[in-house]
């Protein structure tokens, strides 16, 4: 099957960018962030529809430019543009509340129970151009305009994205909507601006113009960005989404209830998107002599043939793939197939492999590691296994961890819900970790390795990242910035210490 030819788009910036023309983008943010820090939420919140209306509008031109450089489903490209556009509105709708800003206001008292307080008055404030390097496999949701860029701009921080070289035609396509919907709302030049190549992104994380950065990408590439802007002289946070395996736990009374159904839930999750995506199941731990060797054989026969999103994820894929079917203890459920076409582009069907605990824990180190691509492990532990000591044991900080129970399993499965908390940012029962909700109650990042830092990149949450706290004291009302008025221009939520409060404590 051919690989459709990549449509011809006009490029706002040239494929790679000199010194010169990094310094100036650089620059431009730094000179719009007090002029965006300043304006009202609402208007803000205009820009970020505007923006989401921009890309609607173009869903046809983007679906198809998307397809041709990521050779992702129509279905799949449209339902991620969709959700890009929410992510937009929700964020628009987050900031027009005003919450996200956790104004307080302590008034002068001169009674408190510690000696005289002063007028005390505290807001969250952006922290200044945010540098933001896409991603390969949401080419829409973590890639020009997505969740990185739209938490950072709801902040009111400029922003600076580092285009993926897998879609570039599709990344300079947004990039001129963002810019034009953004210019026509009336955002100050400079909020935006789209970078390419490898040493423009590596000058921006460098440049003391750029207060913070986000990455979503691989353990190995992210460490290296991570450690750069750690060494700076002036070190600025890294927010870094990386590896992750995602591990799912069936306990016995599980298997024995909808083992199959279990079984088919698993090769289904791993098998979307080919296997791409952060939050695929990598690892099934299953009670020994579970019997599912056929169903998951049949579950993965029934998949179709998926190009790889670009050749050097390919490669990986095939390498990752080899080194663990060489394991020692590892044994094939479903081989799946793969091939590479003239161009470097592989193709796949889904490669479902089994050990048990004992061979894992002999063999971790080349079996605990991330296979990018439609690849997963199928682990049996023995009866008695404590699960939260084996989590506890072979995995290490994680997107997701994922527990299937019995019926009659409820709050005995409490100390092992706890456990995994605390190795995990989002926590499943009965579920398949694929699929994050866009929503305020999401946690999109867990501990290292999964991400650099406790933040989200998905959910509102996520523009606490891009914020500080900053108090004025005793300052007068005229200079104070608007959310923290007594007038309360912006029309935000405001917290309030009165007068005398402290002796009722």
């Amino acid at each position: 099957m051919s690989i459709p030819t990549t449509p011809q788009v006009t490029s706002p910036v040239p494929a790679a960018m000199a010194p010169a023309d990094v310094e100036a983008v650089a620059r431009a943010a730094q000179q719009a962030a007090p002029a965006l820090a300043a304006l009202p939420p609402r208007a803000r919140a205009a820009a970020l529809r505007a923006v989401a209306d921009a890309l609607g509008s173009h869903a046809d031109e983007l679906v198809g430019l998307a397809a041709a450089e990521t050779h992702l489903a129509d279905a799949r490209l449209r339902g991620e543009l969709n959700r890009t556009q929410v992510q937009l509105r929700l964020f628009a709708r987050t900031i027009e509340a005003g919450d996200y800003l956790d104004v307080r206001l302590d008034a002068a008292d001169p009674g408190f129970v510690l000696g005289p307080r002063p007028d005390l008055r505290r807001t969250l404030w952006p922290v200044g151009p945010v540098l933001n390097f896409a991603a390969s496999n949401f080419p829409f949701a973590f890639s020009v305009a997505g969740g990185d860029t739209v938490a950072a701009l709801a902040a009111g921080c400029p922003v600076v994205v580092k285009a993926h070289p897998g879609h570039p035609g599709l990344s300079r396509r947004v990039a001129a909507l963002v810019t034009e919907a953004l210019t026509a709302a009336g955002l100050p030049a400079g909020t935006f601006a789209l970078v390419e190549g490898d040493d423009a992104g590596r000058a921006l994380l460098a440049h003391p113009a750029v207060r913070a950065a986000a990455f979503t990408g691989s353990t190995r590439v992210g460490r290296l960005l991570a450690d750069a802007a750690a060494a700076r002289p002036d070190p600025i946070p890294f927010y870094g989404e990386l590896g992750s395996l995602n591990p799912v736990l069936v306990t016995p009374a599980a298997l024995a209830e909808r083992g199959e159904e279990i079984a088919r839930g698993w090769v289904a999750s791993v098998s979307g998107s080919a296997g791409q995506l952060c939050t695929k199941p990598g690892f099934l731990l299953v009670p020994e002599g579970h019997g599912l060797e056929g169903v998951v054989a049949e579950a993965a026969a029934a998949v179709a043939e998926h190009p790889l999103l670009n050749p050097r994820v390919g490669a990986g894929y095939v390498a990752r793939r080899d080194a663990v079917l060489g394991t020692d203890g590892v044994t094939v459920l479903a081989e799946g197939a793969v091939a590479t076409d003239d161009d470097g582009t592989v193709r796949a069907t889904p490669t479902l492999v089994a050990t048990d605990l004992e061979a894992l824990r002999a063999h971790r180190d080349p079996v605990l590691e991330e296979t990018f691509g439609p690849f997963a492990v199928l682990v049996t532990y023995p009866a008695g296994t404590d699960l939260g000591a084996v989590v506890g044991e072979l995995f290490a900080g994680e997107l997701t961890a994922t527990v299937h129970r019995g019926s009659g399993e409820s709050g005995e499965l409490a100390g092992l819900l706890g456990t995994l908390g605390r190795h995990a940012g989002r926590v499943l029962v009965d579920g398949w970790p694929t699929g994050v909700a866009v929503t305020p109650a999401m946690q999109h990042g867990g501990p290292w390795p999964a991400t650099t830092s406790d933040g989200t990149s998905v959910g509102t949450a996520a523009i606490g990242r891009f914020l500080r706290g900053v108090t004025y004291q005793d300052a007068p009302q005229d200079a104070l910035p608007a959310p923290l008025q007594d007038g309360n221009p912006w029309g935000v939520p405001q917290a309030r210490s009165g007068v005398g409060e402290s002796a009722h404590w």
